[in-house]
Order: structure tokens, then sequence, then C-alpha cells
């Protein structure tokens, strides 16, 4: 019997070895779960495989519930099933950080040697290398594999002005996904004037296959209930996949259900639609469970197949190869200190609907609904509802990206941090984007159904029934006229305020200031 709480169902199904017995041992993070891109000869001599809970990093933020359930689940099923494939594992469970788990083990047991990949967040990369020098020669860490591009190879790329097109350009080239020789495949590189119409009433969104809870699963469910109920989101109706095998039908069921309109309605809303045709396949792909050339390519060989249009694969493969590489390297390039980043110095606490998902405005209870229930929401959400709103209520950016990394279950700092920081609220001045990415109630009008089940009126502009993201947002080009100046492209956004007549500002001013004072911020 298990004498470790919570632990009962992997003790049951690993013999725990002891590592003092092998010259050599592999330490897995918890978002390297793929053994196919570690070295051959690891697959080839089977070492020990060391897998680390850490219980102050789980209580570092407070992640979403069912984020915590997905990361440990995941680990644990993957641990189970590398022992039935021959590996010895030594799962490992600390009241510390991950380098204080590895501390404990390598000053525990002496004989062997340990090898780490290079995580990708930065404070577990800091603190494993603390441990390397501490431990001089018993530890070896080797490069990151679980991404397209070598970072090192193009962060000194990183300046305003280089944007992702450049970079996705010469990885198509590269890769040569969706060439035909020196030309891309159709003629453009792009087809995003395709990708941008809202979602026909009464079209049809097919269901994503969800998953019950097996034993593991249910057990680490209730060590999250225990430990950590004060943390964001719910817990019941956990429904992830947490193995290869679900993940990877989770793989076919997209390509075959949602590929061909996921071009199409790329950027589309719709009232309880929190997924529409996105693939929901981020969380797997950013721990490991999926690789990003599996999903490009079994993508390519459908359009090749026939079975989905070039505009949609092309989407796709922009996201995986184009940004989500892109905003890698953003992120090698410019930690640590981008974290503090603040262009437009904005200072105010988060707004309180972030963690509670009460407020009148429909567009933002339904992007926020699906955080709070599943921790997740599609890119679009994210961007022109969630982000869209922080900015225009002046909020500190830095809170936004915080509760962007343990609000969703996808989220790692290495994929927030870019996109919050560097594209969505324009806090680094204009290295990642050209421009804040605010806008008035009418782009949630047009890729939407949002606004007829709104209290608000999204054809008016100020008062008290208007909607509130049209105020705000002329009250942001005129404050922040210098973020729109940055690129001479958006500086005609400040010539139509400053035509508006002096009433219309006045009405702009006093609709966004009753509006901000009776905003509920956060102070937890």
């Amino acid at each position: 019997m298990s004498s470790r709480p919570y632990l009962k169902e992997i003790d049951s199904r690993i013999n725990k070895s002891d590592p003092d017995t092998f010259d050599q041992a592999i330490f897995i993070l918890h978002d390297q779960l793929n053994l196919s891109v570690w070295p051959d000869w690891i697959r080839k001599e089977k070492p020990l495989l060391i897998f680390i809970e850490a219980k102050a990093k789980a209580a570092s933020l407070p992640y979403h519930k069912k984020k915590l359930a997905y990361v440990l689940s995941s680990m644990r099923h993957f641990a189970v099933k590398c022992y039935e494939e021959g590996y010895p594992i030594y799962y490992h469970t600390t009241d510390q950080h991950f380098d204080g788990g590895v501390s404990e083990i390598l000053n525990e047991n002496k004989s062997f040697s340990l090898t780490y990949m290079t995580p990708s967040e930065w404070d577990s990369r800091k603190r494993l290398r603390e441990v390397k020098n501490a431990f001089e020669d018993r530890i070896t860490e080797i490069p990151n594999a679980f991404f397209f591009a070598d970072s090192d190879a193009w962060k000194e790329n990183i300046e305003p002005g280089y944007r992702m097109e450049y970079f996705y350009r010469d990885m198509r080239r590269q890769t040569g996904y969706l060439m035909n020789g020196d030309e891309p495949e159709g003629g453009e590189w792009n087809y995003d004037e395709d990708n941008r119409e809202p979602l026909p009433k009464g079209y049809s969104v097919p269901d994503i296959t969800s998953f019950e809870p097996d034993a593991i699963t249910q057990e680490v469910i209730k060590l999250v209930s225990d430990r950590h109920q004060h943390h964001f989101g719910k817990l019941d109706g956990f429904q992830y996949a947490v193995t290869r095998e679900q993940t990877l039908q989770l793989l076919d069921e997209f390509l075959e259900e949602r590929l061909a309109d996921f071009g199409p309605y790329e950027d589309a809303m719709a009232t309880d639609e929190p997924t529409l045709f996105h693939t929901t396949l981020s969380l797997y792909l950013n721990n490991g469970l999926l690789l990003p050339w599996e999903i490009c390519e079994r993508a390519i060989q459908a359009y090749k197949d026939g079975k989905a249009p070039i505009n949609s694969v092309e989407g796709l493969v922009r996201q995986i190869l184009g940004w989500r590489e892109f905003v890698r390297i953003y992120y090698e390039a410019m930690m640590p200190e981008v974290r503090d980043t603040n262009f437009l110095d904005f200072d105010e606490s988060l707004p309180e609907l972030f963690w509670t998902g009460n407020t009148n405005m429909h567009c933002l209870q339904q992007s926020l609904k699906p955080v709070i229930e599943q921790g997740y929401s599609h890119h679009i959400q994210r961007l022109m509802v969630l982000s869209n709103f922080s900015n225009l209520t002046r909020t500190d950016p830095r809170e936004l990206n915080r509760w962007f990394w343990f609000a969703y279950v996808d989220a790692y700092e290495w994929v927030v941090l870019p996109n919050v920081l560097g594209m969505s609220t324009f806090a680094d001045g204009g290295v990642l984007a050209s421009k804040p990415y605010v806008s008035s109630g009418n782009y949630i009008n047009k890729m939407s159904n949002y606004c007829t089940s709104c209290e608000y009126s999204v054809t008016k502009k100020t008062g008290e029934k208007a909607c509130p993201f049209n105020y705000l947002y002329w009250n942001f080009v005129d404050e922040e006229r210098e973020a729109f100046e940055v690129s001479g492209r958006n500086s005609f956004m400040v010539n139509m305020y400053d035509k508006k007549s002096d009433k219309d500002k006045k009405a702009i001013k006093e609709s966004t200031n009753q509006f901000l004072n009776q905003l509920d911020r956060y102070s937890g």
C-alpha cells in the first residue's frame, strides 16, 4: 500500500526504482512529455526517468484548478506509460520548487549523473541552472527540442519593425510547408482576407469529445480540491484528454470535423460556442503530448487529399509554425526585462469581473465563462474582448499578463507574456506589434452575435445604455495618442477623434469617467 497521500494510484502501477542503482537519470518536466524528441540514446538505453511534483510551484500562482489537475494527471499518466514501456521510474514529490526536488534527490543518491532539457519557462530554467552549478559535473543540460526553430539563431532579429510575417515566410521556406519550390502554395503567403467571416446564423458546430476522469485523474482532482481550493476557476466537469492516445484522437477529430471551417471562422465569436472550429489542442501541444510538426503535417496532408481548403490549412500552419514559434523567440530575446514593461503606464488593478465573470456586458460574459469553467477561450476572445477591455480600462498590463498565465490551462509564461505584453496591450511600446489592439463595439458586433443579447446598445455611442466599448475606445484614442502615432498608418484614428464636436467629446469623457468610477477592481 502507498504511504503517500494522493499518490496511491501511481504507486500501485509503478515499482519505485532506487536512483542509487543507476548511472544515468533523466529529469522530465511536466511540459516535456514526449520521449520522441529526446536524444536517441535515452530510448535505446532506457535510463532512470525522474518526475517531480513540486508543491511550491503549484502554489506560486493561483493556477486554474483544472490546469493543476491537467498538468498533474497528464504527467502521472505519462510516467505510467513510460514504465509500461520498460523505463525505470522515480516519481518524487517535494514541498519545494523543482530545483529543491532535484537537489533532494541528488543529495540522497550519489551514484548517478542527471540530464535535463532546457525548460521553456525562465524561472524553472534559472532554478535548474543554479542546481547544475552546485552539483558541477553531475548534471548535463541539453537544448529544448519541442520547437521548430533554434531561438538562438533568430532572437537577434527581435526589434521594432521585425514582424512575424518575415519570420513566418522564412520558416515556410526552411520547412517546405505549403511551398511549390520558392513560391507559396496557391500563390499567396497568407489568406487572412478569407478568414474573417462571422458565423452564419444556425451554422452547425460539431461537439468536441470529452473524456471521463479515470482513477488517476480522480485522485488528482481530489488533491487539487483539498490543497488548492482557493485557486482560480472551477474544478467540476473535468473533461480533458490526459494521454497521448486521447490527444491523437482529438487531433483526428479536428482534422475530420473542424479543419475545413477553421479558416473562414477563425476570428468569429458566437454565444454559447466557446470553441467553434478551433483546434483546442494548444494545451496538449504546450506540454508535449502533441508535437507542432505533427499537427502541421497532418493538416497539410488533409489539404493535399482535398479534405480542407488552403485558407484553413495555411491559417493553422501560420498559427503554429509562424506565431507560436515567433512569440517563443521574442520571449527568449526580451527576458527578463520585458516582465516589467508598461509603455502606457497603466496602473489600475485587474477588474474584479475577470475573477467572477459577473458583468452585464454579454461579450465579456461569453468570453469569461469558458475561462472560469474550463480554463479556455479562443484567441479572438482573448485578444479582442478580454485584452481590449483591459486596455480600455487602463489596467496594468502586468496584472493582465499574470491573470492569463494562471487562468488558462494552455498557458506558460513563454507564450502568454509575448501575447499580452508584446501584442495585445502594446506594453513593450511596439517591438512585437505596430499598434494597441483596441476597438469599439463595432468589431465585436461584426464578428459575433454577442451584441444582440446584450443590455447595452452597440449603436449607441455614449450615455447610460451605450456599449461601454464605444466611449472607452474613443477616450483611449484621445488619451493614448502616442501609441497610435508610433505607426503613422494608425494616426488617422486620432484625427477622427479630433474632428468630433466638443459636445461629443464631452459625452465620451463623462461616460468613460462614470463607467470607470463604478468598475470594481480586484483586491485579492
